[in-house]
């Protein structure tokens, strides 16, 4: 019954949701948390761990969360459920992409869904933000503690180096080496 319920939980959020995965990011979370599957922090951990690998975000959370929740079996039903809706939809588009093209009415959808998916992206990103720099919740102890403005400064380090167009491995690679050396110094 759970690897049932893995596939059908992740071919939801694989059907609902439009943007790739960090527009995915809030039905994830939500679905995830609701069936106790994972707690926010492991949430949050395994965020980071699929931001820093190789494959899209969706699928390394589905497969993450279905290993450990069904095993071998879970990860291949979680991620057969989240890759499934896109690729039938890729196969129908392709068929039919001459007409899909010149459609006012798919045009319409389309700027209808981006400023929805930056919306879906936004609202997945304030609350891990939230529970990365404040993981005790908002109080002033939280600006006494050096972890956060260790936190604060790898962010603001990343922003940087991201508009000056440096490479997101590198980016990645030099912020887990700051939290690796701020972890061994502190």
């Amino acid at each position: 019954m759970i690897l049932l319920r893995l596939f059908l939980v992740f071919f939801k959020v694989g059907a609902f949701t439009f943007g790739g995965g960090y527009a995915m990011l809030p039905l994830i979370r939500e679905e995830v948390l609701a069936h106790g599957w994972l707690d926010e922090e492991q949430l949050i951990d395994f965020i980071a761990v699929s931001e820093s690998t190789p494959g899209p975000f969706a699928v390394n959370v589905a497969t993450y969360v279905g290993s450990e929740v069904g095993g071998v079996f879970g990860a291949l039903c979680a991620t057969l459920g989240v890759i499934l809706p896109s690729f039938l939809v890729i196969l129908i588009a392709a068929k039919c992409y001459v007409r899909f093209r010149q459609s006012k009415l798919v045009s319409g959808v389309m700027a209808g869904l981006r400023p929805a998916v930056v919306g879906l992206i936004g609202a997945a990103a304030l609350p891990v933000a939230a529970a990365v720099f404040f993981p005790a919740g908002l109080s002033f102890s939280v600006f006494t503690d050096v972890s956060f403005y260790v936190s604060l400064g790898i962010f603001v380090l990343s922003l940087v180096l991201v508009f000056r167009k440096v490479h997101p491995i590198l980016v990645i690679c030099l912020s887990a080496a700051i939290g690796v050396l701020a972890g061994f110094l502190l």
